[in-house]
């Protein structure tokens, strides 16, 4: 019984290669269903590595991130030093503190330090929330003009190739519209700022 439904598989599959074979050698004109060729790409791709270089509003991104970035781990920071003043000062006042009030100080330094850990995760989640908004807002931009992009040029696909990324791995150059987005798009962005 397995060997019959071997040979049937193997006689299936052969039948499927050797169509698979006819309809790949077989002319538009021997179908009546091809699709024409066209002399143009209907798929294109854009270089995200360049993209990302080059275009201005992801360098203004960029920089109000690391902005926002440095402004909360300065403030962390100075909140932190601040705080492990008041410990030392606590410990060298320590030995000549009476009990109760040397008990008093550390758990008062004990909720301190819970607050600055929490103010920790809260600037940090902060920040992250803005970049993830950043990117959003990036996303959104990039797929508005894509589907712009794509329409008044008679696009049918528009795909980005990232180095590294194995979904693609070689693009035709002629298929890279790379230039063109990242001019289209400085310009707009100049004049969205002005």
């Amino acid at each position: 019984m397995k060997k019959s439904a071997s040979i049937l598989a193997k006689f299936t599959l052969g039948l499927v290669i050797a169509g698979s074979v006819f309809a790949c050698k077989q002319t538009p004109a021997d179908t009546k269903t091809a699709v024409p060729v066209d002399a143009k790409a209907t798929i294109v791709y854009i270089n995200q590595d360049t993209l990302l270089s080059k275009y201005e509003y992801v360098k203004d991104m960029t920089k109000r991130l690391t902005e926002k970035n440095n402004n909360a781990q300065s403030d962390v920071q100075s909140k932190e030093q601040a705080f492990q003043r008041e410990v030392a000062d606590y410990q060298k006042s320590a030995p000549t503190m009476a009990a109760d009030a040397r008990a008093a100080t550390e758990q008062k330094l004990q909720g301190k330090g819970q607050e600055l850990q929490q103010y920790k995760q809260n600037a940090g989640a902060e920040v992250q929330q803005v970049q993830q908004s950043e990117q959003l807002k990036l996303y959104e931009k990039l797929s508005d003009f894509s589907k712009t992009y794509a329409k008044e040029k008679g696009y049918k696909l528009i795909l980005t190739y990232v180095r590294g990324n194995t979904t693609i791995l070689y693009g035709d150059p002629s298929m890279d519209v790379t230039a063109d987005v990242v001019k289209r798009l400085n310009e707009a962005y100049a004049k969205d700022k002005k």
